[in-house]
């Protein structure tokens, strides 16, 4: 049974936090930071693969989400100190961190700012920060959300007053596991889409802006997890990252999408756990 409570932070933003409660008996204390766009509300699979494991599980909406308060300007590493503040709210000291699509940079993060509480992360078909090094847009099939971020929030902003999900950026793989296992997030993304865009605005200004920390800063050991024929964050975004951070490893799963990629979750819990456990 899940507690949820809204976490006052120091400057009278709210949090939308949710915990499977302390257990003497847990092995891991994991932070689940949700893709873009969700609530944060806990998804029945990673719910189940963390119950499994004996691992306790919080999530929270980041600002804009899920009755969270929204926080424009904010960057990727902002909402990763938000991340450890819900754990302090809950009394949890040493945490693993894990992200899956728009949550992978904010996992990273976490890691970065607070290297001495986060055991180890994963990433789960993340995008990378933005640089000029090589096409950072080459195989999204729809990149203009981020392609407007770029120009700022403002124009971010416009975009959405007419962006149309494009069913082509998901693989007939991804299709059949919104249909199946992960129904909950198909529908929590849509909870998340019909509370507005302010959120899904935020995040993609601060994944196409400085993300106010640098990959090599996070000294925990990172799992990038990446499907081969991913249209939403193109294979190229992990290999970058496994050069760029100081203790990665990568998962290349060869046929999948954005979506089935996810079917991981337990095997990335159960490498957390080798790590942190």
């Amino acid at each position: 049974m899940f507690t949820t409570r809204d976490v006052r932070l120091a400057d009278g933003r709210v949090l939308r936090a949710h915990d499977s409660g302390a257990d003497a008996s847990a092995s891991l204390t994991l932070v689940w930071h949700h893709g873009s766009p969700q609530t944060g509300a806990p998804l029945d699979p990673v719910v189940a693969a963390a119950a499994a494991r004996g691992i306790r599980l919080i999530s929270y909406g980041r600002p804009g989400y899920g009755g969270s308060s929204p926080n424009p300007g904010r960057d990727v590493a902002s909402a990763g100190d938000d991340a450890v503040a819900v754990a302090d709210a809950f009394g949890v000291g040493r945490i693993a961190s894990m992200g899956a699509s728009g949550g992978g940079p904010h996992a990273l993060a976490s890691a970065a700012r607070h290297p001495d509480r986060v055991v180890g992360a994963v990433v789960l078909a993340g995008i990378a920060p933005f640089t000029e090094a090589y096409d950072w847009f080459d195989g999204m099939h729809a990149p203009h959300a981020l392609r407007a971020a770029r120009r700022g929030r403002a124009a971010r902003a416009r975009f959405a007053e007419h962006d149309e999900f494009d069913p082509e950026q998901f693989l007939p793989v991804d299709f059949a596991a919104l249909a199946g296992r992960w129904t909950a997030l198909g529908a929590d993304a849509g909870r998340a889409a019909e509370l507005g865009p302010d959120g899904l605005i935020d995040d993609d200004v601060a994944f196409a802006s400085p993300w106010g920390f640098e990959l090599a800063e996070v000294a925990s050991p990172v799992l990038l997890v990446q499907g081969e024929g991913d249209r939403v964050v193109p294979r190229r975004h992990a290999a970058w990252m496994l050069a760029h951070l100081p203790d990665a490893a990568l998962w290349m799963r060869l046929d999948d999408g954005h979506i089935s990629v996810l079917d991981t979750v337990p095997d990335a819990m159960d490498w957390l756990l080798a790590r942190g456990g």
